[in-house]
Order: structure tokens, then C-alpha cells, then sequence
């Protein structure tokens, strides 16, 4: 209740190539900004500010929780993007607030947190979050004296002692507000750039009398963001590590790593296998002892255990127990596979139920279908759903045999232990336990196979 953050997110996607919002870009096919979001919120941050470039709404529709925003029209420096948003400050005077870049997507909530901890404990007028690094070229430099910050030294500016300084300015701080807004005041683009850098803070704050403090997480990818597409690419290697190290540890099987990616909000169960070229992304929740991929794709989905997802498609749908599918096949959204459920090669399924132990094997379209149990799909079976304006269910009821080649033209009924004949297109309800034969007769005509052998 005493924290809010602000999210700096104003810059463009220029040296990425792209013509959205930098923060756009993704990580593990989530944008940068949701990652960040995310990790204010789960550190108990839910009154946040964005600072964004402009009035496009681009990033308001990536993250749909937010509510407030602040627009750096003009790209005058960290600090003037944050003297953007002063308005939101002083709406929160006597709080605690949050200052991180919006494409540094592991500034995990845990670091947030624990940062917080040590502003609060060393009553901070600012908070600098710090990371221990190999290789700190490049970065600004930490000096601390007596235990508190004295300064953040640029590479550029840095003599040879503080060269050797191996812990980093990560981007990330607290602040009080009051003293925060008192420092952007002082501010001045005393820089070959000419803008407003929201680290001189930290010299205004020390001769104003504050305590300046910093937290070391101790952590080096804290600092990592990314400008490019090499470096997204980097961001997306190490988020896809993390990941996999953390479903290893949990008891997933993933043997070889190969073209694989699963987004940090999806959760796996023990003796699960996932095989090279699987992608699972989105909120997706596996079951135990399952089986997925190779090459297979899950967005959104909820699986159950023993099931087995063969290079197939599945998108914002439920596979029950013991389920089979693939290879060559597709859940659409909205549809529901129930327990015991065999689907083959070549089958696509939309806004549909598959009863518990019924096979569709090759070859069929199950669009706005409520299918009973123990249904059998013969090969080329189609719900023809869509007359051209409206879109109709099917409904099939228990223990009903579907021949091959069948149409089932909505909205049409098949009744418990229907059956139809292959190559029927069915227009009318199929009353229970009945045969529908919709075909025309076969007639014979003897010999006239030579006549047309001769024609040719």
C-alpha cells in the first residue's frame, strides 16, 4: 500500500528494426514490458506507472492492466522521463517508489523485494539495485564508502582503481518520493548529450544531506536488456535456460533441449517428457507423465496427465487424462478433449467436445460439435458448421458410428447409437439407435467402361 513504480518504456524500436514500441520485443514470446510488469506486481507493486513514447496505445494493448501512463514525447534522458511522470508522483507523496527500464525483463520480483527491504531498513532517500559482475566493462560503477553509495561512476569517467570495481549499476532504484521530486528539480543536462540522466539523483540527494544505499543482488543478468536483435536473441537464450534449469529441478524430463521453448508461466508436473521442437508458451499447465512433441506447439492450454501431444497444434484448450493426438493435427480454440480420446493424423478441432473414449483416427473436421462417448469417426468425416452466413452446432450423442466420408451438415443431431453410412451427407436429425443412408443408389452399366477406354 506504500509502493507504486514507474516503468520507463518510452523508447522506440528503431535499432531493432521494428516499427512498435521497443519493449514490444520478446522474450520467450512475451514482450519485455509484461515481463517487468509482471515482476512489479509479483513483488506486491500494483499501482504502477508506464512511461511511454507516445499516444499510439501499442503498449497499453500489450498489458492490459494498465491504468497509468505518462508520455516522454521528446527523448531528453532517463531523468526527464521520469520528470514526465511527476504528476503520478506527487498523486503518491509519502510512498515509496520503483524506478525500472522496462526492457530489463530479470529484474525479478524477488531482487524487487529484497531491495525494498534494504531501503526501508537503512531509511534510504535512494536505493540503487547493484549486481556483482565478471566483466563490468561498460557499466557504471558502484563506490561505496562507510557503507552507503558515494557516487555511480560511468565507464567513461572512471579512473583506473574504480575500473577494477566489479559491482554495477543494475537500473533499478527506490526512492522517497519526496526526495525523488526534489532532485529532478535540480536536474541539469550536464552532458555531451544534453540530457537528463536520472542517476545525477544520487549526487544531489548525498549533498542534500539523504542516505543513499544500494542492494547488491549478486545476480548479473539483472542488468541485461536489450537494444537489438542480437541482444534480444541473447535475453531469449538465457530466459530459455532458466526456465528449462527450473523444470529439470522440478522432475521434467527434457532430454535434449533442441528448438525447444516454454514461456515462465507455464507449469509442467514430474515424469513429463518434452522432446525437441516443442513450443509451450502462454498460461499452460501440463499434467504428470505426459508426452510432448516432437515439434509439437501448446498455447494457453491446460493438459492432463498420461497424455501424449504429437507434432500438433494446440491452442486455448483442454486435454483431459489419457489423451492422444498426433501426428499433424489441430486444437482450435475453445474445444475440450475428455479422457481416453484417440485423435490421429489430419484432424482439426474447433469450438468443440470429444466425448471420453471416442477416436477420430485421420482425415476429419469437428467444428461446433458436442460429441457424446465412445464415438467413432470414420476416415473424412466433416461438421460442415458454416453455410456461408451463420455458423451451427452438431450434436452427437453417445456410442454413434460416423461413417467414412460423411457430412453432417448443422444444425443436425445424431442420436445415442446412431449410425451413418459412408458418403452420406446427413441434413436431418438421426432419431437413436437408426442408420442414416444418405446416398444415391449405385447403378451398373455393363460394358461401358470399354466405351470410354475407346473415346480415348
Amino acid at each position: 500500500e506504500n509502493t507504486c513504480a514507474m516503468i520507463l518504456a518510452a523508447g522506440n524500436g528503431t535499432r531493432m528494426g521494428s516499427k512498435r514500441s521497443k519493449v514490444l520485443c520478446e522474450v520467450l514470446h512475451k514482450p519485455m514490458i509484461n515481463w517487468v510488469y509482471e515482476n512489479c506486481t509479483g513483488a506486491g507493486i500494483h499501482n504502477i506507472c508506464v512511461v511511454v513514447g507516445d499516444e499510439t496505445g501499442d503498449i497499453q494493448s500489450s498489458v492490459k492492466e494498465i491504468t497509468n501512463v505518462a508520455i516522454q514525447a521528446e527523448k531528453k534522458g532517463t531523468g526527464h522521463a521520469v520528470q514526465c511522470g511527476l504528476s503520478f508522483l506527487e498523486e503518491n507523496i509519502g510512498k515509496d517508489v520503483l524506478i525500472l527500464f522496462g526492457d530489463a525483463p530479470f529484474q525479478e520480483s524477488h531482487v524487487i523485494q529484497n531491495a525494498y527491504c534494504v531501503h526501508k531498513d537503512e531509511d534510504n532517500a535512494m536505493t540503487v539495485v547493484s549486481a556483482t559482475v565478471t566483466n563490468p566493462y561498460g557499466y557504471g560503477r558502484i563506490v561505496r564508502g562507510n557503507g552507503k553509495v558515494k557516487n555511480i561512476v560511468e565507464e567513461k569517467d572512471a579512473s583506473d582503481d574504480q575500473k577494477r570495481i566489479t559491482e554495477i549499476n543494475a537500473g533499478a532504484c527506490w526512492y522517497k518520493i519526496e526526495a525523488l521530486i526534489s532532485a529532478l528539480k535540480e536536474l541539469t543536462p550536464a552532458n555531451a548529450q544534453g540530457e537528463l540522466y536520472l542517476t545525477d539523483t544520487l549526487t544531489i540527494l548525498r549533498q542534500k544531506g539523504y542516505s543513499v544505499g544500494a542492494f547488491d543482488a549478486q545476480d548479473p543478468n539483472i542488468v541485461l536488456g536489450a537494444n537489438t536483435r542480437e541482444q534480444l536473441a541473447r535475453l531469449n537464450q538465457i530466459a530459455k535456460e532458466m526456465v528449462i534449469k527450473k523444470l529439470w529441478a522440478d522432475g521434467v524430463d527434457i532430454p535434449i533441449t533442441d528448438g525447444i521453448i516454454i514461456g515462465r508461466d507455464v507449469h509442467i508436473g514430474t515424469d513429463t517428457k518434452i522432446l525437441p521442437g516443442t513450443v509451450i508458451i502462454g498460461n499452460t499447465t501440463i499434467g504428470e507423465s505426459c508426452m510432448i512433441g516432437p515439434n509439437s506447439y501448446i498455447n494457453d492450454s491446460q493438459i492432463g496427465d498420461n497424455t501424449h501431444v504429437k507434432a500438433t497444434w494446440v491452442s486455448q484448450s483442454v486435454l483431459e487424462d489419457d489423451v492422444q493426438i498426433g501426428p499433424f493435427s489441430q486444437v482450435r480454440p475453445n474445444s475440450r478433449l475428455c479422457s481416453g480420446v484417440r485423435i490421429g493424423d489430419f484432424v482439426e478441432i474447433k469450438n468443440a467436445v470429444v466425448g471420453k473414449d471416442s477416436h477420430a483416427s485421420h482425415l476429419t473436421y469437428i467444428g461446433d460439435t458436442d460429441c457424446g462417448e465412445r464415438v467413432n469417426f470414420g476416415c473424412g468425416v466433416v461438421t460442415v458448421n458454416y453455410n456461408g452466413k451463420d455458423k451451427n452446432r452438431t450434436t452427437i450423442g453417445n456410442d454413434c458410428f460416423i461413417g467414412c466420408n460423411t457430412n453432417l451438415v448443422a444444425p443436425v443431431t445424431i442420436g445415442d447409437g446412431g449410425y451413418t453410412a459412408a458418403g452420406s451427407t446427413v441434413t436431418i436429425d438421426v432419431p437413436q439407435d437408426s442408420l442414416c443412408i444418405a446416398r444415391a443408389r449405385e447403378v451398373i452399366k455393363t460394358d461401358r467402361a470399354k466405351k470410354f477406354k475407346k473415346e480415348k
